[in-house]
């Protein structure tokens, strides 16, 4: 299930300089984006709101605010573009609702090799005792 389209008014970019190899263009060029939104602030209904903030993601600060670093392309449009894919990834993802688990029992027959499995293993164990001579 895709989640609501982020707004574009919401995220704010700034242009940095990307890292890592790109010869003399890597120290003139600002081509990699920080993009910037504001999870409170954002129209995004409340649910999804709450598991976006619920998620375990370096990406999230404390405040609420996701960090998204963008520097796979040479050109600033492209580096935005991914982005902002990335973003709505993101929310796509807060927004599925996991399936409640029900609880089930286990079958007669899983249990009955669950024991069995340990018996042979106990057999196993038992014959690696120090040999007695008669």
């Amino acid at each position: 299930m895709a989640g609501p389209p982020v707004s574009l008014d919401e995220v704010s970019f700034s242009a940095i300089r990307a890292q890592g190899a790109g010869g003399q263009n890597v120290n003139k060029v600002s081509n990699a984006v920080h993009l910037r939104f504001d999870i409170h602030a954002s129209s995004l209904p409340e649910p999804i709101k709450l598991r976006l903030l619920a998620l375990a993601d370096s990406r999230i600060t404390a405040e609420g605010v996701v960090v998204i670093k963008a520097q796979d392309y040479r050109s600033l449009p492209q580096n935005q573009a991914d982005a902002v894919l990335r973003l709505q990834a993101l929310v796509d993802a807060a927004a599925h609702v996991p399936k409640k688990r029900k609880p089930t029992r286990p079958t007669k027959g899983s249990q009955q090799r669950r024991m069995d499995g340990k018996a042979l293993r106990a057999q196993i164990k038992a014959g690696r005792g120090q040999v007695r001579e008669a």
